[in-house]
């Protein structure tokens, strides 16, 4: 079997946890962070999980980091 390659652009956004979840990033929180409230940005830092219908697809992006 040939290797399969891996999704760079899926590679460096998410990440596999030990239970097999996808963790990501919230959006929101790049630039223009003066105009949000503090509260906005401190819940912005919380790590996000891809849901489980969109993770199927991502999985198969990055088949070596499971």
């Amino acid at each position: 079997m040939p290797k399969i390659k891996t999704h760079k652009g899926a590679s460096k956004r998410f990440r596999v946890t030990a239970n097999g979840l996808l963790k990501r990033k919230k959006r929101m929180h790049g630039h223009k962070l003066t105009k949000q409230s503090s509260k906005r940005k401190r819940n912005n830092v919380a790590p996000a999980y891809v849901e489980p219908a969109d993770a199927k697809n991502i999985k198969r992006l990055i088949p070596y980091n499971l």
